[in-house]
């Protein structure tokens, strides 16, 4: 297929893929040696790192338990949670278990220091409430995921640099958010709600490792030299066991980010069916008093809780058979309907929604009356108007017979703009040869319609 293009135009094809590539090329400006030096001071964790991060997990706690989101921006500002992560990525990048060894047995400890700090904070605090920060952090979803890869990638690479920029550090650290899983966990230990725990250690557990990941992949990209051993067999076996870990420590991820874009398709999907349901006219009187939607590998479920009139098996089977319009198929709907008893304050509650449901819908014909009205009465007055124009045109114009008048618009097929203007149509009688020249100026001054347009019917 090539032999066809001829020769400038391959010329031009490489000279704008030469560019391309000296545009996007990053091995120039990488300082190796340096990096690799401040990848490993940053993984020591003693001394001032250590209350260093202790301070900044409270600093961290307060800005969650209080949701002040400034404060946990600056708590992770001054957090060295990320040194260790970058350390693993770069030990199995470059074949060193000495550093993975070192990186890991510091992540552990950063992270039991965090649980200690966060937990004791939380469980002395006179706030209990979990606010929408601490919330946050409970629930990952497949966009945390693309945040800890790239933000790690933009990471490895601003560090790399023979010049390396400070504030894209600093937005990294912020991006990834590590800090605040850590401490929305010890808030779930504190309280004993174990749920609030595993969604934000995992969380912590997926930037961890797709940080870690995106310091593996660069550091590969970008050639860093890979560790000699002096014994043959001592390399293969440090490889052979990096790699198995590597794989071991994929493998789950993979299976867990798969299972994030799944989770939070269905929540997507079934926030879109649960909308859309509520607008047919089977719940004109029935009311959603509640929905839950629970995502399973296996089935997920969706329940609504309902009151006010009852749905037919018909109705019922209706529903079910919409899901597969949402993606939603296997999906088991679960609707609880009260009978005919109603306790008191569901019942209040029930005719409080009502109410203020049929409010809302007799505002909306409310306003469509008033507009409604306003055209009417709009047309009304310009109907008197414009019998007292055909008065005078009799007068002025008594070739004429008959007129009409509205407002057109007028679309240029060239450049698709749309104007409207008001129009009128005039039909002259038979024995008159053509309309009179001035009816035109007449009109736009009895009519005050400077752009007036005259068309006239034959």
């Amino acid at each position: 297929m090539t032999e066809n293009i001829p020769e400038s135009k391959k010329s031009l094809l490489k000279r704008i893929l030469k560019s391309i590539r000296n545009i996007a090329d990053i091995h120039n400006d990488t300082h190796i040696e340096a990096t690799i030096e401040s990848i490993k001071k940053d993984i020591e964790f003693r001394g001032s790192n250590v209350w260093i991060l202790f301070f900044a997990i409270i600093v961290a706690s307060v800005g969650l338990n209080v949701n002040s989101t400034a404060v946990i921006i600056g708590a992770m500002l001054i957090s060295p949670l990320m040194g260790p992560i970058n350390g693993v990525g770069l030990a199995v990048g470059t074949f060193d278990n000495e550093l993975l060894r070192n990186s890991l047995r510091n992540l552990f400890t950063m992270v039991a220091i965090s649980l200690l700090a966060s937990t004791t904070y939380f469980f002395i605090s006179p706030l209990s409430d979990a606010q929408s920060e601490l919330l946050a952090r409970t629930t990952p979803t497949i966009f945390d995921v693309f945040i800890a890869l790239f933000g790690g990638m933009a990471g490895i690479v601003a560090a790399s640099r023979r010049e390396s920029k400070i504030t894209i550090i600093s937005g990294v650290a912020i991006a990834t958010a590590l800090m605040p899983p850590l401490c929305t966990a010890g808030y779930g230990l504190a309280s004993g709600q174990m749920s609030y725990f595993f969604g934000a250690f995992y969380l912590f557990f997926i930037n961890s490792f797709f940080i870690a990941l995106a310091t593996f992949l660069m550091v590969r990209y970008l050639h860093f030299p890979v560790k000699q051993f002096v014994n043959p067999n001592r390399e293969r076996v440090v490889k052979r066991s990096i790699t198995i870990f590597a794989i071991i420590a994929i493998l789950p991820s993979i299976y867990m980010a798969w299972s994030l874009v799944n989770e939070t398709r269905f929540n997507s999907q079934a926030t879109k069916y649960l909308h859309e349901i509520q607008e047919l006219e089977m719940f004109n009187n029935i009311e959603v008093i509640n929905t839950q939607r629970t995502y399973s590998s296996k089935q997920s479920a969706i329940a609504l809780s309902l009151i006010g009139g009852k749905l037919t098996d018909e109705q019922l089977e209706r529903l079910k058979g919409k899901l597969s319009d949402y993606g939603l198929a296997g999906t088991n709907l679960i609707v609880k309907q009260t009978g005919g008893s109603i306790d008191m304050g569901t019942q209040e509650m029930f005719i409080s929604k009502l109410l203020d449901k049929q409010d809302q819908q007799l505002k909306e014909k409310d306003t469509l009356i008033a507009r409604m009205s306003y055209k009417l009465e709009k047309y009304a007055g310009m109907n008197d108007e414009m019998i007292k124009v055909a008065r005078e045109l009799k007068i002025q114009y008594p070739d004429i017979e008959k007129f009409s008048f509205s407002s057109s618009v007028f679309t240029n097929p060239t450049t698709l703009q749309q104007d409207t203007f008001p129009v009128f149509y005039v039909e002259w009688k038979k024995s008159s040869s053509s309309y009179d020249r001035n009816l035109n100026e007449w009109l736009k001054v009895r009519l005050n319609a400077p752009q007036l347009q005259i068309i006239e019917v034959k």
